[in-house]
């Protein structure tokens, strides 16, 4: 694995990597159902999380590849082999491969192969060499007394005794031995070279640690961050207008009207993030166009550029989750420049592409109906951060991330949903996936322990592109209380909301419920994240003392 990692740093491709392909292939063919339990119990963890499992998994195939090399070392060099043939088929099966990118498995099942023989001829027991007959010691004679009280007189090697040393082993010398002596055991006197063991084992962890952080160290060359720190973005000719005073609510605990761009949460299937150089970035944009067009990024940012606060929620978020997130992005309006490229009647879709090979789909209408439809290049007053899409990405409020947010955005083809589907509607979910009427307690937190009185109840309440109208409460099963909104900027962020409760001891269950600016109501019952997102009243249990 060391010597795959430094051949796929050498080649500057980490996902030519046999572990990195082998992580992505398996996140392909991972269920729906599994994916949602990933994510619902490790959140932006999961990928740390599966290469810890591949880790392991990889740590039982080397000890079974061990085990079936004692009997015979052919039978350990066929596992090896098989093991970078996974490899490398994994690694040609990324929507970006190319052939070369099948050569690291090979170099290191390869190395493998050449370890493993080491290794099995370290332990090899050596035998000892025989002493030559000069060597051996002249016999000298011995009284004994025999049985009729006469002196007997036998030969021994000097300085042997009955026991042990040299005595014990002269019966077994053939011109000693007697007749119905039995054979020495073959290899007898044979043992393990202790310090050739240990000295191949260091070699090969030795290799082995060289390549992997060597691969690694090549593998940094292609990381843009230097160059992401040095850029600097025009100014917006349509500057965001200021965030209104009071739209974070003061309680102790409560969620940031805006997030963090270190705090705002991340959900895709790249294992290692795209390192995409904006000198060399190209935003392709065909399909069923009048005039397609292809924009460097220094073209990009000649396009009059607009700000815009809007708020972004994943569909894989849980009834209370916190898949969503609020930034201030800077970016050019996508409709404009799909007008100019003529789009033809009959389209439907943006089926767009990152630099990584996945794909998403964006219904057509959602950008052209006037909202504000980003392709976006700054977040919170700085470049897209690499996790977060840099150098280019989209934003379209009012959808699911997973059919409006791509990430390292290369490719947009407008086309058809009945002739292209994208990596998330061809494993069930809905092509069309606008944002549902959403809201959540925030504060007090699930099983809290309160103290009986005044206390603050305060969450977060979101429908992009509609807007949030009202939110109400619930103790227990009592009456729904209207709870105080905050101001927003506009309908396309996440909407603040508090009230106060004079909290009697016990155990209670608060609930929450919002309704948009449309009249829709959150719905009671809960529906899990696919096909189209979760919904239902969020609830927590607390206990007053």
């Amino acid at each position: 694995m060391g010597t795959a990692e430094l051949a796929a740093g050498a080649l500057g491709r980490a996902t030519a990597s046999p572990i990195l392909a082998i992580g992505a292939g398996f996140i392909d063919l991972t269920p729906v159902w599994l994916k949602d339990f990933a994510i619902r119990t490790f959140g932006s963890n999961d990928k740390t999380v599966l290469l810890i499992g591949l880790g392991a998994g990889i740590t039982i195939a080397a000890l079974v590849i061990g085990l079936l090399s004692t009997p015979r070392l052919v039978f350990g060099l066929i596992g090896l082999a098989a093991f970078g043939t996974v490899g490398g088929t994994a690694a040609l099966t990324r929507p970006v491969a190319e052939p070369i990118d099948a050569l690291p498995s090979a170099v290191g099942a390869l190395a493998g192969m050449a370890a493993l023989a080491l290794l099995a001829r370290s332990v090899r027991p050596k035998p000892r060499p025989k002493p030559h007959p000069r060597h051996r010691a002249s016999p000298i004679r011995h009284p004994e007394t025999t049985a009729k009280g006469k002196v007997a007189h036998s030969t021994a090697p000097l300085g042997g005794d009955q026991a042990t040393g040299p005595r014990s082993e002269w019966k077994n010398w053939p011109e000693h031995r007697s007749k119905d002596a039995p054979e020495p055991a073959p290899g007898a006197g044979a043992g393990i070279d202790r310090r050739r063991v240990l000295l191949t084992g260091a070699g090969v962890v030795g290799v082995a640690a060289v390549g992997g952080i060597g691969g690694r160290a090549l593998l940094r060359r292609e990381n843009v961050s230097k160059i992401r720190t040095r850029l600097r973005l025009p100014a917006p000719v349509s500057q965001a207008g200021p965030v209104p005073a009071g739209a974070q609510v003061r309680v102790p605990g409560m969620t940031p009207f805006r997030t963090s761009n270190a705090d705002f949460y991340r959900v895709d299937t790249a294992l290692v993030l795209p390192q995409v150089d904006p000198r060399d970035w190209t935003l392709r944009i065909h399909g069923m166009l009048a005039h397609p067009v292809e924009l460097t990024f220094d073209d990009l940012l000649r396009q009059p550029l607009i700000e815009r606060d809007i708020s972004l929620s994943c569909v894989s978020n849980q009834v209370g989750g916190v898949l969503a997130g609020n930034a201030r992005w800077l970016g050019v309006p996508l409709a404009p420049l799909l007008r100019r490229a003529g789009v033809r009647p009959g389209a439907d879709q943006i089926l767009s592409r990152s630099s990584d090979g996945m794909t998403l789909s964006t219904p057509l209408e959602s950008v052209l109906d006037g909202r504000d439809a980003l392709l976006a290049v700054g977040m919170n007053g700085e470049p897209l951060p690499v996790a977060h899409g840099f150098p280019a990405r989209m934003v379209v409020p009012g959808l699911y991330g997973y059919v409006s947010a791509t990430k390292w955005v290369v490719d947009l083809k407008v086309t058809r949903f009945a002739t292209d589907q994208a990596y998330w509607t061809k494993r069930g979910y809905a092509e069309r996936a606008p944002v549902k009427t959403f809201s959540r307690i925030d504060v007090p937190k699930p099983f809290a322990r309160l103290t009986a009185g005044p206390i603050a109840v305060a969450g977060t309440a979101w429908a992009q592109h509609r807007g949030i109208d009202a939110v109400e409460w619930q103790v227990d099963d009592g009456p729904w209380r209207p709870a105080r909104l905050a101001p927003v900027p506009g309908i396309d962020t996440w909407r603040q909301w508090v009230a106060e409760w004079d909290a009697l001891p016990g155990s209670h269950t608060l609930r929450v419920r919002a309704t948009d600016k449309t009249g829709t109501t959150q719905p009671e019952h809960r529906s899990p994240p696919v096909p189209d997102g979760a919904t239902g009243w969020h609830s927590v249990v607390v206990t007053v003392t």
